[in-house]
């Protein structure tokens, strides 16, 4: 298994910005997918947003197009995801998800390895 650590969870007001990170540590692939996705409480885990290795293709759930933005540096074995514009409705832990061939995917039973979970808090 791949170790992921998160960072960057934290409690700001409606409106607010953060920014997650998630690095990639220990043993890794060459070539990989990584992907974000939250849980909140009493409801499934749901997926984020996705980028490929390239980080030339991106995917966004709906409900955060326009306001997340994912990113990597594979030089840092890192990946990012900028939040703007954040609402109550974007409370949740935060997971970051990494997979060699299901990057594409938005169900989180087809990603292999996973980070501990962030906290993130939307104030109303």
């Amino acid at each position: 298994q791949v170790p992921l650590v998160e960072s960057g969870g934290g409690l700001v007001q409606a409106g607010g910005s953060l920014r997650l990170a998630c690095v990639v540590s220990g043993p890794t692939f060459s070539s990989y997918g990584m992907g974000w996705f939250r849980q909140a409480p009493g409801k499934e885990r749901e997926f984020v947003s996705s980028i490929n290795w390239n980080g030339d293709q991106t995917y966004y759930a709906d409900s955060v197009e326009g306001r997340f933005t994912i990113s990597r540096d594979n030089a840092k074995d890192t990946v990012y995801l900028e939040m703007n514009s954040l609402k109550p409705e974007d409370t949740a832990v935060y997971y970051c998800a990494l997979d060699t061939v299901a990057f594409v995917s938005r169900y989180w039973k087809d990603w292999r390895f996973w980070g501990q979970g962030t906290q993130v808090t939307i104030s109303s």
